[in-house]
């Protein structure tokens, strides 16, 4: 798959809680989720993030609570692909299972500003920062993998099995 976005870039151990704070946790509705997402981490990014932007953040992303109103919030806000450093297990493997194309690098976080645009192509790992003409590759995301988020996350795909 591939993406072009917006850059919004964000530091290291952004846990759940700034994603999606826990006061809004009594809905499930993606859209509802994505007004509130990032809020207390960045009050505007709700309300001015647009689809097929990218989150560019440091290590540890998504580390704290296990939910996965996370990713769904991400997701709904239009954002296409997370690029950091890493992440905490549960929520890489809650990105997947949602559905929502996250990618590994050491360098992106580094080397990108609020507001770079970005080309992702996930199924070859390559990151390019057309901004500033720099490439990247991403650590290879496994092939099932992939193919959760083609489907549109595991449920998707248990129903495209079916």
């Amino acid at each position: 798959m591939k993406f072009k976005g917006r850059a919004w870039k964000y530091g290291a151990d952004i846990d759940t809680d700034k994603i999606i704070p826990a006061r809004y946790l009594n809905t499930s509705d993606p859209k509802e989720l994505a007004k509130h997402c990032m809020e207390d981490e960045d009050a505007s990014f709700a309300s001015k993030v647009a689809p097929g932007d990218i989150i560019v953040a440091d290590k540890n992303f998504g580390c704290g609570s296990s939910r996965e109103h996370a990713p769904i919030a991400i997701k709904a806000a239009g954002v296409a692909c997370v690029i950091a450093k890493s992440y905490a297990r549960i929520f890489y493997r809650n990105s997947f299972n949602m559905g929502l194309s996250i990618l590994e690098s050491d360098e992106v976080h580094g080397a990108t500003d609020s507001g770079d645009v970005l080309e992702v192509d996930t199924d070859s790992g390559e990151i390019k920062n057309l901004t500033k003409n720099l490439r990247f590759a991403a650590r290879p995301v496994p092939p099932f993998m992939q193919e959760l988020i083609k489907a549109g996350g595991l449920m998707e795909s248990i129903k495209k099995r079916g």
